[in-house]
């Protein structure tokens, strides 16, 4: 079992039943030198900065008393990922709803719109006209270009491969 595996089993009783989940857990450093355990958490509700504290005094303690890393010091991060950081559950994106997105899909096209709604297996984006100007608009029709959805579009979670909320400060 590698480190994030064994990270991602102690942090278990730390979880409140499923109330927080894990979005990433990464190890940086090399055995030996110092080492950096950051890890992003996140409820439906969001986590607050005292959870982070209280699982990150439990979690690096208990870490400390099983000699986790060996002889090697490691420092201990946890943290919410930020609104920077992207979309990868449906939990996140069902607490973004109503707020503007930038999808990327698997085949790299992007899809900007707010987002509608989340189902178990899609997101349902309202995608506004792209507002281009003539010499776009005849260039593209020169080319054939295909022409992006516009409006209610559903996107399936397995079409996704990187969503964004779009930081607005209007």
């Amino acid at each position: 079992m590698d480190d994030k595996a064994k990270i991602t089993e102690l942090l278990q009783p730390y979880l409140n039943d499923g109330e927080f989940y894990i979005v990433d857990i990464q190890v940086a450093g090399r055995q030996g030198g110092r080492l950096k355990v950051t890890i992003l958490l996140d409820s439906d509700a969001g986590i607050k900065i005292d959870d982070c504290a209280d699982i990150s005094r439990r979690l690096g303690g208990q870490m400390d008393e099983m000699n986790f890393f060996g002889d090697s010091a490691f420092t201990l991060e946890i943290s919410s990922p930020g609104v920077d950081y992207p979309l990868t559950f449906p939990r996140q994106f069902t607490r973004n709803v109503g707020r503007q997105l930038t999808v990327t899909l698997t085949d790299e096209k992007t899809r900007k719109g707010w987002l509608d709604s989340v189902a178990d297996d899609h997101i349902v984006l309202d995608i506004e006209p792209e507002k281009k100007s003539k010499s776009k608009k005849k260039k593209e029709a020169d080319l054939d270009a295909e022409v992006p959805p516009v409006g209610l579009t559903s996107i399936p979670f397995e079409q996704i491969k990187k969503a964004q909320v779009e930081v607005s400060f209007k």
